[in-house]
């Protein structure tokens, strides 16, 4: 069973869905760690609800960024972690990390990449007017959305969607495809 670390700066929804698939067996694995890089939010109190350790840190504390991912590193080598999956992790992975796990870090992201990489995907969609988006799982490299594409599904968007209309289909998919995308890594 690989012991996992799943990275995460907002609210946590894809966390959730990864913590409530290894409950009922969907996803095989352990989650041995939360990392975050802000100190407070909705994914910090899920954590603590499930009793799943989880390590704050902020990169304004250490001098660069290679300094701010040697600790990362050493918080994740202590716990044993074999692998990382990001969910919602908004900060780019560098190479002390990508050096630490090559081939061993996954990324979700809500487009079809290569279309619409970085922040805000879903509104880069919505302003670009196309009729499908969706979401993208891949592996992480060390530019933004770039590394090779594991699995994708497209989700259709209607003339009327909103910006919040079509964040929610893509959650929806991301929940369920997430840990069904891993588990086929796992095993």
């Amino acid at each position: 069973m690989k012991k996992i670390a799943v990275f995460a700066s907002g609210n946590g929804s894809n966390f959730q869905a990864l913590v409530d698939a290894v409950k009922v067996g969907t996803l095989q694995a352990e989650i041995g760690l939360l990392v975050s890089d802000r100190s407070s939010g909705a994914v910090l109190d899920r954590a603590q609800k499930e009793t799943i350790d989880y390590f704050c840190i902020s990169p304004r504390d250490f001098a660069d960024k290679t300094e701010f991912e040697m600790e990362i590193v050493q918080q994740l080598k202590s716990r044993a972690i074999e692998f990382i999956v990001l969910a919602g992790y908004m900060r780019l992975i560098g190479s002390t990390i990508l050096q630490e796990y090559p081939e061993s870090i996954v990324n979700i992201h809500p487009s079809l990449l290569p279309a619409f990489p970085g922040k805000d995907a879903i509104g880069q969609a919505i302003d670009a007017g196309v009729q499908v988006s969706g979401l993208t799982i891949h592996y992480v490299d060390a530019g933004m959305d770039t590394g090779p594409i594991i699995a994708q599904k497209e989700i259709e968007i209607l003339p009327d969607d909103t910006k919040e209309e079509l964040q929610k289909k893509i959650q929806q998919a991301e929940h369920v495809m997430y840990p069904e995308v891993l588990q086929e890594l796992f095993s």
